[in-house]
């Protein structure tokens, strides 16, 4: 793919296929005298047959979108895990855009600031990039030829938790407005969770994640503030989860306490939890087992919400 040079996300110019933009228009709020400097490392042995690449040391967090040859007018932002110590950039970011994109849907991987990084209000800064990146979306979305009623976000892993976030704390107040695009919406409109980080208590926590995000002893009240199964009321978007019962990493009991909120708040969820699979499956590691079936039955959904017409 050609990329083009990274531009900001102030301009209305038409999207361009591997266009990759800044959704900062300066420095990203609380990151402001940090000298990091974003580093690729790829983990392949065979990188010409695969490639398993991750960023880390992010001080600018961008958006690459990737097109489909039609455009239905749907939109999702993609949010990789990585733990929050790095964000896959292959098999939970450009492999899922292909996916998605032969669908007819446009998408945008997010590369979002990493909380363990020395950034102030370093475990708000996941979800101030991913807000910031909603409201453009929106904010652009009939330039864009998008649909603003018909944009979601999709996450893995860590960036499940990213992804949650977002969904049930669209309107937490997490960053000074800096311009007329932090006056959109940032409300998802609806969910794709896959093997999430839900959880930060005690019970269930994937540990790594909530010492790169919280520090390695946080208080209680710190520990429900991110746990995102508390925050679910009837404004949370509809969802989509998909998680492996034999998954080593994060306990399917994140996946499992987040649908049952979203049932008791009575918002439209669809669970489908598979007897294999492990964790961090995407679509490259489902051959012979039971999860191999989720992304068709996620793009069923996707027809039955109307995101896909």
């Amino acid at each position: 793919m050609n990329i083009p040079a990274t531009i900001n996300a102030g301009t209305d110019r038409p999207l361009l296929d591997g266009q990759t933009f800044n959704i900062w228009p300066g420095c990203a709020p609380g990151s402001e005298g940090l000298t990091l400097k974003e580093e690729i490392v790829q983990r392949s042995t065979e990188p010409t047959k695969v490639n398993n690449r991750f960023a880390w040391k992010i001080l600018n967090p961008t958006l690459t979108v990737y097109l489909p040859k039609k455009s239905n007018g749907a939109g999702i932002l993609i949010a990789p895990g990585g733990g929050y110590q790095r964000v896959v950039l292959d098999k939970e970011g450009e492999e899922i855009a292909f996916w998605l994109t032969s669908l007819g849907i446009t998408c945008f991987i997010l590369r979002y600031r990493l909380p363990g990084e020395g950034h102030q209000q370093g475990s708000d800064v996941p979800l101030q990039d991913a807000q910031r990146a909603m409201r453009i979306i929106r904010k652009k979305a009939s330039t864009w030829g998008l649909d603003p009623n018909r944009l979601g976000i999709m996450g893995f892993s860590a960036g499940g938790h990213v992804a949650s976030s977002l969904g049930v704390k669209y309107h937490h107040q997490v960053y000074q407005s800096i311009d007329d695009i932090d006056e959109v919406n940032a409300r998802p409109d609806f969910l794709i969770l896959g093997y999430p980080v839900i959880t930060m208590l005690d019970e269930f926590v994937h540990i790594g994640s909530r010492n790169q995000l919280l520090g390695k002893q946080p208080t209680k009240k710190r520990i429900a503030a991110y746990s995102n199964e508390l925050y679910v009321t009837k404004a949370t978007p509809q969802t989509f989860i998909m998680h492996a019962i034999d998954d080593p990493s994060v306990p399917v009991e994140n996946s499992i306490n987040f649908g049952l909120a979203l049932k008791k708040a009575r918002v439209p969820v669809e669970m489908h939890l598979f007897k294999d699979g492990g964790h961090g499956f995407s679509i490259r590691l489902t051959q012979g087992k039971t999860c191999r079936l989720w992304p068709e039955l996620c793009a069923e959904w996707l027809k039955s919400i109307g995101i896909i017409k």
